[in-house]
């Protein structure tokens, strides 16, 4: 197959899947679709963006998971949302990734310090804005992450 042809068929192939794809969002809107993954996060169900099976992770103090921009920590035993928080992942500062300090019992950022609370407010800068924080939700040994 020369370039033209490829090029061609290519082009078609590319029309008849952007039609598809038009035909299958009319109605909705950006608001209503999922907020998409960088991975199968577990394949969470319909409005989570990460979930946990809590028979395999999370299963310590302070152990915890990092997926989709989200940081879940389990912060106390027994399998209760309360026993768990879960905040974007990029300090608010200049994005770089926080790490959950078990000891100190906060997020800390590697970049330049900014502190955090295990509900995303700001304890130390020079981050001036809070971590978004998720509700999570357990139900028997799965944990979800909503918005």
């Amino acid at each position: 197959m020369n370039r033209q042809e490829f090029l061609t068929k290519f082009g078609i192939s590319m029309a008849a899947v952007c039609a598809g794809c038009g035909i299958a969002s009319c109605g909705s809107s950006p608001k209503d679709d999922p907020t998409p993954s960088d991975n199968d996060n577990n394949n969470p169900p319909n409005g989570s963006l990460l979930s946990a099976d809590l028979n395999s992770e999370l299963k310590s103090t302070g152990d915890f998971k990092v997926a989709s921009g989200i940081i879940i920590v389990r912060l106390a035993t027994g399998n209760t949302a309360d026993a768990f928080t879960a905040v974007q992942v990029a300090c608010t500062h200049q994005g770089t990734a926080v790490n959950y300090n078990n000891a100190q019992g906060k997020f800390i950022c590697p970049n330049h310090g900014s502190q955090f609370s295990t509900t995303g407010a700001v304890l130390l800068g020079p981050a001036t804005t809070a971590l978004k924080k998720y509700t999570v939700t357990v139900n028997g040994n799965t944990l979800n992450v909503t918005a």
